[in-house]
């Protein structure tokens, strides 16, 4: 099966909007996968600010999307923050599966509750008009109405899960692995999880990965849970991918700083003999799959 992959929001930790970040965007992550014979959305990765925009979207076609499928990496606030703002969930008929992993024992159904309190939000999620089933997600594989995704554990603060998604019916493979600390900190996920990670992200097509930081920042930065441009470089080199997009940029990074990072990349991918193609998120942005 073909499909189309576009970027709503490929911002990290807060929205960011003005004219130096014009051309990659300020909105936080959001991904939406949609059917190359029409128009129907096919999942979807991510409920930041991004979101609101893909919701707009959707309620202007004024047609039946189906179940829509929400993966969540994890529910720090900027992967989360645009699902209130999302306008298909306030007309009835909708239905919305939401596949999340816990954090510390806490489920997603209760932590996106929690988000939509009234003492922080003027609409609790109990009182939507679309029908909302939220799934827990743990590492290994399911299966949306379109897609077999596997799932891992990356290392970053609380338990965030990189999903790599295939077509059901065959067709190419999308890593999609944001807030992901490649080297340094302390993490729960054993001696081996480097080796394990590589193997998970082998060979996949488009590798969309977080690339945060600069070489010089990420030492300032050792346990955030993000990693550089060049780390992200080096993996996907070493797991022989396709196509590498590097996301989650800092908030603090201009267009320009983006730029110097993706020439920086492009450099290091070059000396390690190795023709990936590296190009940086830009909201708005479509690849073909």
């Amino acid at each position: 099966m073909a499909y189309r992959v576009r970027f709503w929001g490929t911002r990290g930790s807060i929205p960011t909007p003005g004219p130096s970040t014009i051309r990659y965007g300020g909105n936080t992550p959001c991904v939406s996968l949609h059917s190359e014979d029409g128009d129907g959305v096919l999942a979807i990765l991510d409920a930041g600010t991004g979101i609101r925009a893909l919701g707009q979207e959707l309620v202007a076609r004024n047609r039946d999307e189906g179940t829509l499928d929400l993966l969540v990496s994890h529910t720090h606030w900027d992967h989360i923050q645009g699902l209130p703002f999302f306008a298909p969930i306030l007309p009835g008929g909708t239905k919305v599966r939401i596949w999340g992993a816990k954090q510390a024992g806490v489920a997603v159904d209760k932590i996106l509750r929690d988000q939509m309190s009234p003492v922080v939000f003027p609409v609790p999620l109990d009182d939507i008009a679309a029908e909302v089933e939220v799934r827990n997600v743990e590492p290994g594989t399911f299966t949306t109405n379109h897609f077999t995704v596997r799932a891992m554990m990356v290392r970053h603060p609380g338990t965030t899960m990189g999903y790599v998604l295939q077509p059901t019916s065959g067709g190419a493979t999308l890593g999609y692995v944001t807030d992901n600390e490649l080297s340094g900190g302390n993490y729960d996920v054993g001696p081996g999880w480097k080796r394990e990670f590589v193997e998970f992200v082998r060979g996949v097509n488009v590798l969309v990965h977080d690339a945060m930081y600069t070489t010089g920042e990420l030492q300032q930065h050792i346990g955030w849970g993000h990693s550089s441009n060049i780390e992200a470089t080096q993996l996907a080199v070493e797991a022989q991918v396709d196509q590498l997009v590097l996301f989650h940029h800092r908030p603090e990074h201009d267009d320009g700083t983006i730029d110097a990072m993706v020439e920086e990349a492009r450099g290091t991918a070059r000396r390690l003999g190795s023709k990936v193609e590296i190009i940086a998120a830009q909201e708005g942005m479509d690849l073909h799959m």
